[in-house]
């Protein structure tokens, strides 16, 4: 909630400062435009794929160290009852054992953080890359001086002027692309 607010502030102290510079640029002739880049993305062929083939793996990465969580705890409940019985000796070594249960688990936890952040590379750069290089097609074609992103906000743009909408613009570049 503070993280929220704390990030709608800051974007709110940079339309703030951006502003005047902007209104500058309208008035020079540089133009603003907007996209809602996940409108976008949505619309660019293969996307809408690539990103359920990555939600589906991050979604097994993610029950599988739940499955090591779980097993862990219920390892570590497991000893708290019984640790009563166990000798010194025994409660160390089961102690240490628990430990080195959770450096797997985390190591695991890791390996796979890792290779979730590898398949987003392998599925979702080439396709973030070509929206980028069309946005930036659209802003240079178009002497936009900035476009926004209204889906990246928050809300904190309420009201826009549909006119400056150029989210089909880059769409139809992206598609027009190979």
């Amino acid at each position: 909630m503070v993280r929220g607010a704390l990030v709608r502030w800051s974007v709110l102290a940079l339309a703030l400062l951006v502003a005047p510079t902007t209104l500058a640029a309208q008035q020079g002739g540089s133009k603003i435009g907007y996209i809602n880049a996940r409108a976008v993305l949505l619309a660019v062929p293969g996307y809408a794929q690539a990103e359920s083939t990555y939600n589906r793996e991050l979604s097994s990465f993610r029950e599988e160290v739940d499955r090591m969580q779980t097993a862990l705890d219920s390892a570590a409940s497991d000893f708290e009852q019984k640790s009563v019985m166990l000798s010194a000796t025994a409660k160390t070594a089961k102690r240490r054992e628990l430990e080195q249960q959770r450096d797997r688990m985390e190591q695991r936890a890791n390996e796979l953080r890792d290779k979730a952040a590898q398949r987003e590379q392998e599925l979702l750069a080439p396709i973030h890359g070509r929206v980028n290089t069309a946005i930036e097609a659209v802003r240079t074609e178009g002497g936009f001086a900035i476009i926004f992103d209204v889906s990246a906000n928050e809300g904190l743009i309420v009201a826009v002027d549909k006119s400056l909408e150029l989210s089909q613009k880059v769409i139809d570049k992206v598609k027009a692309t190979p």
